[in-house]
This record gives C-alpha cells, sequence and structure tokens, in this order.
C-alpha cells in the first residue's frame, strides 16, 4: 500500500501532548496516515533528554515519535500563538495532557479553540478526572499502578510489591485516546471534547480482576505467573532452569497435557478430574508437574506439547525475543533517521487490506519541521527569519 492510500491520509493532528500517553497515540495516528505536528516547547518534549542515549538521541523519545513533524514554538508568546490558531482553522483533531491550568494560560484551551475551529475533535489526556479528590496529583506510571492495585495484584504474597516495567497505562490510555479522538471524527456532537484519565483507564483495563473482587467481595491472590481460576495455567522450570509456559484453559486441553508427558493416571485422578477439581487442589497438581518438567529441557517439552496442541511457549528473555523468527519478519522494521542511519522500530499490531501500517517519516529533531509548517501557512521567508531571531520559533 502506497503512503498516499493510507486510511487517515489528509487527517491533521496538532499533538500538544509529552512524554507517552498522548505521543504514544499520535504516533498510531502518524502510522495510519495522518500529518501529525508535534507542538514543542523551545527546550522540546522532556523525553529528549530521557537516558538511554543513541548518540546523544533519546531511545525513549525515539519509541514513541515517529511519523510527527516537529514545530518548536514558545506558546506563552502572542505571535506563537498566532501560529497555533493559524493551524487549528486546517486541522482535525487537538490532543494535549497540560497538567491543569495550563492550557488557559497558553491559549490553547477547548472554547479558545473550538472559538477558531467548531469542527475540531478536542482530546485532553489527563491523570484524574477535574474537580475529583485527585486532580491534583500527579499522575506518574508507578503513581497509577499502586492506585491501581495492580502492583499488589501481580507478584505472590510474601513478596513487596512489583511494578510492571513499562507504563502499561500509558499504553493503555493512549489507545483509549485514539479510540476517543477517532469517535469524533463521526460524531454528529459538536463541539467534540473527550477526556481520557490514566487512573480510569488502569482499573478498567484490569477487567475481570477487578470483578472478581467487585462480585466476590474476596480479594484475587497474588499467584505469580499462576492463574486464579485455571490449573495448569502458569511457568515451569525446565533442567536448564529456563522457563515455560503451559496453558491448560479447559479439560480437553489438560487431557492431552497427561497423554503429551504419558501420565495418563493423572487425567483419570478424581482429584484433577475436571479444573475446579484442579484449582482446589492447585498445590498437589503443580508440585507433581513441577517434579516431571524439571527432568528435560524446554524444547524437549514444547516439542512434544505442540505434538499434542497443549497451548504451550517459552518464557523469553528480552533478547531472545529478538531472536524469534517471527518478532523478526513480523513486528521489526527499519526506518531512515539523518543522524542515526537505520533505526529499528515496532510496526503497528495488525493489518489493514494486508497491510502493515508504518510511517517511514523519522522521529523528528526538536523543531526540525518549523520552517516547511510556517511555510505551509503563508509565512514569508523574511518572516520566519524575524520569527527565529526573536525566539518565537525554532529550527535546527
Amino acid at each position: 500500500m502506497s503512503v498516499l492510500n493510507k486510511p487517515l491520509e489528509g487527517l491533521r493532528v496538532l499533538d500538544f501532548s509529552h512524554t507517552l500517553a498522548g505521543p504514544f497515540a499520535t504516533m498510531i495516528l502518524s502510522d495510519l496516515g495522518a500529518d501529525v505536528i508535534k507542538i514543542e516547547s523551545l527546550t522540546g518534549d522532556e523525553t529528549r533528554e530521557w537516558a538511554p542515549f543513541i548518540n546523544g538521541i533519546s531511545v525513549y523519545y525515539l519509541s514513541i515519535n515517529r511519523g510527527k513533524r516537529s514545530l518548536a514554538i514558545d506558546l506563552k508568546a502572542e505571535e506563537g500563538r498566532e501560529i497555533i490558531y493559524r493551524l487549528v482553522e486546517k486541522s482535525h483533531i487537538v490532543f494535549e495532557n497540560y497538567r491543569p491550568g495550563v492550557r488557559e494560560k497558553l491559549g490553547v484551551d477547548p472554547d479558545k479553540l473550538f472559538s477558531i475551529n467548531k469542527n475540531l475533535v478536542y482530546v485532553s489526556i489527563k491523570g484524574f478526572k477535574p474537580n475529583s479528590i485527585y486532580e491534583e496529583l500527579p499522575a506518574y506510571d508507578i503513581v497509577i499502578q499502586g492506585l491501581s492495585g495492580l502492583m499488589l495484584s501481580t507478584g505472590f504474597e510474601d513478596q513487596p510489591p512489583i511494578r510492571i516495567p513499562f507504563a502499561l497505562f500509558d499504553v493503555f490510555t493512549g489507545m483509549m485516546a485514539v479510540i476517543y479522538a477517532l469517535t469524533g471524527l463521526y460524531s454528529s456532537v459538536k463541539p467534540y471534547y473527550a477526556e481520557v484519565y490514566l487512573f480510569d483507564t488502569a482499573v478498567f483495563s484490569m477487567c475481570y480482576l477487578p470483578l472478581i473482587y467487585l462480585l466476590t467481595n474476596r480479594k484475587p491472590m497474588r499467584m505469580g505467573h499462576a492463574h486464579p481460576s485455571i490449573v495448569p495455567y502458569q511457568a515451569f522450570k525446565d533442567s536448564d532452569n529456563k522457563w515455560f509456559i503451559v496453558a491448560a484453559a479447559n479439560d480437553r486441553f489438560y487431557q492431552k497435557l497427561c497423554e503429551a508427558i504419558g501420565r495418563r493416571d493423572l487425567a483419570e485422578d478424581s482429584r484433577f478430574k475436571t479444573n475446579p477439581d484442579r484449582v482446589r487442589n492447585r498445590d498437589i497438581l503443580v508440585k507433581i508437574l513441577e517434579e516431571i518438567f524439571v527432568e528435560k529441557p524446554r524444547e524437549y517439552w514444547l516439542n512434544i506439547l505442540r505434538k499434542n496442541q497443549v497451548p504451550s511457549a517459552p518464557v523469553y528473555e528480552l533478547d531472545e525475543v529478538f531472536r524469534d523468527p517471527y518478532v523478526l519478519g513480523e513486528i521489526v522494521f527499519e526506518l531512515k533517521h539523518p543522524r542515526l542511519g537505520s533505526i529499528k522500530q515496532l510496526a503497528q499490531p495488525g493489518m489493514i487490506n494486508n497491510n502493515r501500517m508504518y510511517s517511514t517519516r523519522h522521529p523528528p529533531e526538536l523543531g526540525e519541521n518549523t520552517v516547511e509548517i510556517l511555510r505551509e501557512l503563508g509565512y514569508s521567508d523574511s518572516e520566519i527569519e524575524s520569527l527565529i531571531n526573536r525566539n518565537i520559533v525554532k529550527t535546527v
């Protein structure tokens, strides 16, 4: 599929957001063909300064900003805001994640932008609902993971809280923001203003885990890699101290598991005959399986489990993930960067008309596209030079 045929071709998105949730959302839209203009302060998105670095460029920043154009601008200056207002006239979606009160001070609040373009879709990403008891609480990833109950739902009962090592709920919130934004394009409600909250998204995305508590009044146990409702459905260790998954999600798969490992007696044992039986006798069955699986290497077990159609998989280290042929062939791609050469990126997790959707535009340098955007808005070269010299805008 050519770039011109991407489904969001012709859509313009103004991205005032920073850090992760908003930039992740707008990267999705840029991959789908939208013209995303990343509006940055003269010092840039803070993630540009987050380690680790390659030749002075943040890997974190590179991971969530491909496909965009960078406009570095002083929004505190009236002439800076005037540039934005010209862009708003020709745009379709706005994203922002400012702290309470900041967007009003900068003149990019919903009321102001809707007065310029009533058909605008405005999406605001916030940590918590405004005017709630947590309105002023900084919504850092670890704060949200702690408040959501996630950190004391994973791991084991005798362990301290465990943080998921990437900003899981920022990613989920970014995806929700995309849904709300695209919904706005088809909505008859004008103006269309949406708010998406990290904390609410966190609890919502945990799905059945909170509902187990709400409907039974019992906290789910911290079971590490095991499942509260299915047995065996967890990781086991092999003879080389490597781990692999066995996911006998129903009685049929459990029967196949017993056949695969040569233990039909476990299939007929009344303690393990049905999944409720296995859940009740979890500790006994898991101990038996652990003693069996530790006798041979992971590849041996995966081979016979897959031959017998038992859902299973290796538990990879991250370096193993990127040696997996599926990942190398389907998920990783490369694009050209002016300073770094060819850089690896992660593709969108789906296809449209049998084509992966991703932008070939590199993550922009700060202010890299300032001049071209101003020219598109009708600014003359002398006007652009004046704006640069007076620190209203910045270019590379």
